[in-house]
C-alpha cells in the first residue's frame, strides 16, 4: 500500500529535488528531453497509426482513432476558415497533437513542455507569424498592413487612423501573450493545484502522504482536451479573419459558374 501511494506521489509532484528543491520547473535541457519525450510517444502512435492506413478498412483502432481526430480538425478548419480551410488542416493538426500529448504528459510526469512559458510562447510565436504569412500572402503585403489601418477616414483623419493602426499592431503582438498564458496559466495551475491537494493530504494523513491530487485527475484531463482546442482554434480564428475574401472569392465564382452548369 505504502509503495502505491509513494508512486501516486511521485505521479503527480511538481517540485524538483535537489539543490533547488522548491522550486518547480526545467532547465533547457530538462524541457528539450520532455520535448523530445513528447515527440517519441507522438511519433510512435503515428507509426502504429499508419501501419493501418494502407487497409481499405481500417483493422487498426490507432488508424481509426487518428482518422476521427483528422476529420475533427478538417470540420473545424473548414467551419472557421471556409472551403479553402482545407489547405490548413496539417499546421492546425500538428499544433493540436503537440499541445494535446504534451498535456497528457504532464498527467503522469512532474514536468511537461506546455508548462512551460517560453515554450508556449514560441508556439504562438509561430502560429502569429503564419498568420501575418498568410495575411501578405492572400492579400499583399501593402493591403495585409492597410487593414490595421481600420476604414477610410479621409486627410482629416489621418491621427485617427494613426492611432487605430498602432493600436491594432499592438493588439496583434498581444494575441502572442494570449495563446501562451492561457496554455501556460492552466497546465501550470494544474500543476500547482495537484501539489497543493498534495500537501493538504500530508498534512490531514501525516506520515501516510495521501495524494488528495489524484482526485483531480478529472478536471486535468478535462483541461488536456480543452487547451489543445483552444489553441488551435483560436489559430484557425485568426487564419479566417485574414484570408475571409478567398471564401468570397469561391462563392463569387461558384455563383458565376452556376448558370453555365444550368
Amino acid at each position: 500500500m505504502s509503495g502505491l501511494i509513494q508512486t501516486g506521489l511521485s505521479l503527480f509532484a511538481t517540485e524538483e529535488g535537489g539543490e533547488h528543491a522548491g522550486h518547480h520547473g526545467a532547465s533547457y535541457w530538462g524541457l528539450m528531453v520532455y520535448f523530445g519525450f513528447t515527440l517519441l510517444i507522438l511519433f510512435a502512435f503515428l507509426s502504429i497509426a499508419k501501419s493501418g492506413f494502407k487497409d481499405r478498412v481500417f483493422k487498426n483502432k490507432w488508424s481509426s482513432r487518428f482518422e476521427q481526430v483528422y476529420l475533427f480538425i478538417e470540420s473545424m478548419c473548414v467551419n472557421i476558415i471556409g472551403p479553402h480551410g482545407r489547405r490548413y488542416v496539417p499546421f492546425i493538426i500538428t499544433f493540436w497533437l503537440v499541445i494535446f500529448v504534451s498535456n497528457i504528459v504532464g498527467l503522469f510526469f512532474a514536468f511537461t513542455p506546455t508548462a512551460d512559458l517560453g515554450f508556449n510562447l514560441g508556439m504562438a510565436l509561430i502560429s502569429i507569424g503564419y498568420v501575418q504569412w498568410e495575411g501578405m500572402r492572400s492579400n499583399g503585403v501593402l493591403g495585409h498592413f492597410k487593414h490595421f489601418a481600420g476604414p477610410k477616414l479621409g486627410l482629416a483623419m489621418i491621427p485617427i487612423t494613426l492611432m487605430i493602426f498602432i493600436i491594432e499592431i499592438i493588439s496583434e503582438a498581444i494575441k502572442n501573450v494570449s495563446l501562451s498564458l492561457r496554455l501556460f496559466g492552466n497546465i501550470e495551475g494544474g500543476h500547482k493545484m495537484v501539489e497543493g491537494m498534495n500537501t493538504l493530504g500530508t498534512n490531514i494523513i501525516g506520515p501516510l502522504s495521501l495524494p488528495f491530487g489524484f482526485f483531480l485527475l478529472p478536471i486535468k484531463v478535462l483541461t488536456v482536451v480543452v487547451q489543445a482546442l483552444i489553441f488551435s482554434l483560436l489559430t484557425c480564428v485568426y487564419i479566417s479573419l485574414v484570408t475571409h475574401h478567398e471564401e468570397e472569392h469561391h462563392e463569387d465564382h461558384g455563383h458565376s459558374a452556376a448558370p453555365m452548369t444550368a
